[in-house]
C-alpha cells in the first residue's frame, strides 16, 4: 500500500528559510536514494502527520519530484523536544522490486494464562528488524502470549514465519517472559517482635 504526498522543492540558504518554512506549516525536509539525486523539499506538516497516525512509518510514500514519480520511505524523522512537532524529514526512494530493512513495533496480543494466575508479563524487546519488498513492510509484528503460563518466555526465534517478510533481528533476542509474581513482604504490625529473653537479676547480697 502507498500513500501520496504533496512536496515542493526549496532552497538550502539561507538558513533561517527553514523557519519561516515551519512557520507557515511546513516541515523542510530531504530526499535521496533509488535514482534520485540528494534534493531538499517541503511538505505539509499536517498532511505527513495524517499519514503517520493513519498509516505508521513504514508505508510507502509517493511523490512527484521535478515531474517523477518516486516512491520513498521515512528514514528519520527529527523533532521538537518540547513540542514533539516534526523539524526534519529524511526521504528514502526505493526500489519496490527490492527488500529493504526497517524496523517494525513489537506489539504483544492476548491476556496470557500466567497473568491471569498472577504472573507478571515482562516485555524485553519492543522492536525487530524486519526485511521485505516496500509494500510489504509491516509497521508492527503482533505476538500472541494467550498460551504462555508462569515461567514461560519467547524469542524471535519461536514467532510464526510470516508470508510477507522476514525477521532479521538474532532469533535468540527474548521478546517477553511471565515471571513469578513478587512476595508480598509482611507489614510491620503483622510481623511481630522477637520475644525478649527473660533478665534475671544477681542474688542480692545477705
Amino acid at each position: 500500500m502507498s500513500v501520496s504526498l504533496t512536496v515542493e522543492k526549496r532552497p538550502v540558504r539561507p538558513r533561517f528559510l527553514r523557519n519561516q518554512l515551519r512557520h507557515e506549516g511546513k516541515v523542510p525536509a530531504i530526499i535521496n536514494g533509488y535514482q534520485v539525486e540528494s534534493t531538499p523539499i517541503a511538505v505539509s506538516a499536517a498532511d505527513l502527520e495524517k499519514i503517520l497516525r493513519e498509516h505508521g512509518a513504514n508505508t510507502v510514500i509517493t511523490m512527484n519530484v521535478d515531474g517523477k514519480k518516486v516512491n520513498t520511505l521515512i528514514k528519520q524523522t527529527q523533532a521538537d523536544t518540547f513540542t514533539r512537532a516534526l523539524t526534519h524529514v529524511e526521504f528514502l526512494s526505493v526500489n519496490m522490486t527490492e527488500e529493504t530493512e526497517v524496523e517494525a513495533e513489537v506489539l504483544l496480543v492476548g491476556e496470557s494464562v500466567g497473568a491471569k494466575s498472577g504472573g507478571v508479563v515482562a516485555q524485553n524487546l519492543y522492536s525487530v528488524v524486519v526485511s521485505a519488498t516496500p509494500d510489504k513492510l509491516p509497521e508492527r509484528v503482533e505476538v500472541d502470549i494467550t498460551n504462555l503460563e508462569i515461567g514461560d518466555s519467547l524469542t524471535v526465534a519461536d514467532l510464526p514465519k510470516a508470508a510477507d517478510y522476514t525477521i532479521v533481528t538474532d532469533g535468540e533476542e527474548q521478546i517477553v517472559a511471565i515471571m513469578e509474581p513478587q512476595a508480598e513482604e509482611p507489614a510491620d504490625d503483622e510481623a511481630g517482635e522477637s520475644p525478649q529473653p527473660e533478665v534475671i537479676g544477681e542474688k542480692e547480697a545477705e
